[in-house]
């Protein structure tokens, strides 16, 4: 899941990714994708007192970021509500985000 909120006064918003605690990556999975130069491990998920696991990203409001989860153990993972989906380079897909 992913949540959007738009920060008063400002053009930015707070974009929470959120996984339920019994998601199968384990305890080492992140975020990375066009806001953080796609490096694993910056943008960490945090084990939530609500059950969740979830980490926040502030980006630039109006604009769409491609964007994948990384595990160690399963490597990269998209997320299926996530906004858009394209293909990449590798022959993959990445997941978009819009704000």
């Amino acid at each position: 899941m992913i949540k959007k909120v738009n920060k008063r006064d400002s053009n930015q918003v707070k974009v929470t990714f959120v996984l339920p605690d019994d998601h199968p990556y384990g305890d080492d999975l992140s975020v990375a994708g066009d806001f953080n130069d796609w490096t694993p491990g910056e943008h960490r998920f945090v084990r939530r007192s609500n059950h969740t696991y979830s980490t926040n990203v502030m980006l630039e409001e109006g604009k769409r970021y491609a964007f994948l989860y990384h595990s160690d153990a399963d490597g990269w993972i998209t997320e299926d509500d996530a906004d858009d989906f394209v293909s990449n380079e590798f022959g993959t897909t990445n997941c978009i985000v819009t704000t």
